[in-house]
């Protein structure tokens, strides 16, 4: 399967709309993470806690997306585009939501 941001993909024609598909994930963010990363903030640095959060979730929308993509008989999903939300009392939920065109390449 194809994802791309692009609204087409260079050398294929695009012979099927399908509709918008979506891939969301909800992360809630532990203790550790959080005490860890506001260590980091105090120190200065990089948050490699909550990186490696950040791209679990981005990897596991675009799954998401393309499995959801697929069901529906396509073979690629044009211009995709990824939000990052944060949501809870505290801000310790980060929502990341996919979405795109999916699409019937010749």
């Amino acid at each position: 399967m194809i994802i791309t941001t692009t609204p087409n993909v260079e050398g294929r024609k695009i012979k099927e709309y399908r509709g918008i598909f979506f891939g969301e994930v909800i992360s809630g963010v532990d203790f550790i993470k959080d005490f860890a990363a506001g260590l980091t903030n105090f120190f200065g640095g990089r948050s490699r806690s909550y990186e490696g959060e950040l791209i679990r979730a981005r990897e596991d929308a675009l799954r998401e997306l393309e499995s959801r993509a697929y069901s529906s008989g396509c073979n690629a999903v044009v211009g995709v585009r990824i939000d990052y939300e944060v949501l809870g009392q505290g801000g310790n939920m980060l929502m990341v939501t996919a979405s795109g065109t999916g699409v019937v390449l010749e």
